[in-house]
């Protein structure tokens, strides 16, 4: 699976000696369940500390994922509203899936969902960041992307005999505060994303103004 390494940061090239006792070794591993886009995992793993003790741990084995934080010339941010089983309720998203086998790497995914999803492309991309989106129990990364001056190519085509159902949403950038936070947007990954364009790319959203009345 492409992109699948661990993330580090600036001080994790070694562990300081006092944080030892923290680690845990893996002793197996076993798969419980293929669930199509993760596999359910049984992991056995001794700790030094407290006399070796050994204990049982359940995680997801997943691939990679990507994010695009995609603007227009309006500058506006392209979003999706799509359906999510997991809340049983509609969110308001940035485009983003799975790393496929078929991709070289996490850039080329992000332009492929991107087109998937929206039928828009950019010219102009730069990679915001990446992140574990849940460490206690996933192994894998989310990167995220920027693409500028996005236009749109073709129209997305759902014709219901899928399973993804996405309508395009446009939101302008000096909004995003504030659908953070009343909740519209609600999506950890999501709000991951934007914090890295607020922390790479401040000029876009200092510059933001409402539309004109009109």
């Amino acid at each position: 699976m492409k992109d699948s390494r661990v993330l580090k940061g600036p001080n994790n090239n070694g562990i300081d000696q006092s944080s030892q006792w923290l680690k845990w070794q893996t002793v197996s591993q076993e798969k419980l369940a293929d669930c199509k886009i993760f596999s359910v995992n049984k992991i056995l793993a001794s700790c030094d500390f407290e006399n070796s003790k050994t204990r049982s741990f359940f995680t997801l084995n997943c691939g990679a994922w990507v994010n695009i934080v995609a603007i227009n010339d309006k500058r506006q941010l392209i979003m999706v509203e799509q359906y999510r089983h997991g809340i049983e309720e509609l969110t308001l998203e940035l485009p983003g899936g799975s790393v496929e086998d078929a991709d070289i790497d996490s850039h080329e995914a992000a332009k492929r969902e991107l087109i998937e999803e929206t039928g828009y492309i950019a010219n102009n991309w730069t990679m915001l960041g990446m992140n574990h989106p849940n460490p206690a129990l996933q192994n894998n990364l989310c990167y995220t992307y920027l693409a500028e001056d996005a236009y749109q190519i073709e129209q997305p085509e759902f014709d219901g005999t899928g399973t993804e159902r996405i309508r395009t949403r446009f939101v302008d950038l000096c909004d995003i505060g504030a659908l953070v936070l009343d909740g519209t947007i609600s999506h950890a990954l999501v709000i991951t994303a934007l914090h890295f364009l607020s922390l790479k790319r401040p000029d876009l959203i200092l510059n933001a103004t409402p539309p004109l009345a009109g």
